[in-house]
């Protein structure tokens, strides 16, 4: 099989990043897709077409809330932050993926 040069995520990967993403602060979805994109080093690219949709998953699950402001450059956003709920759930997220990926990595080892 050929590898893609699409980021393709596994189901609920990309909710996670950007929950993870805003536990720091509200980020309107632009900044939300450049610090996962900064933060892997250029490896993991979220492209507008998947961000906007997994937002909206998430603002109707009530995990991430959101309003209308205005960014440093004077434009009109719609930034995004993290509820209760929604900490909750990506500590749950992550705490899942953190033991799946040790899980891969002591089979990977073993071969």
């Amino acid at each position: 099989m050929a590898p893609s040069s699409k980021n393709e995520f596994l189901p609920g990967t990309l909710e996670m990043l950007i929950m993870k993403t805003l536990a720091r602060e509200p980020q309107h979805g632009y900044g939300i897709a450049q610090y996962i994109q900064q933060t892997s080093e250029d490896v993991l690219r979220v492209e507008e077409g998947s961000l906007y949709p997994a937002l909206q998953r998430l603002l109707l699950k009530g995990l991430v809330a959101a309003e209308w402001k205005t960014t440093p450059n004077n434009r009109r956003a719609r930034y995004y932050r993290l509820t209760a709920a929604g900490r909750k759930q990506m500590a749950a997220t992550v705490e899942s993926y953190d033991r799946t990926i040790r899980a891969i990595a002591r089979v990977l080892g073993a071969a």
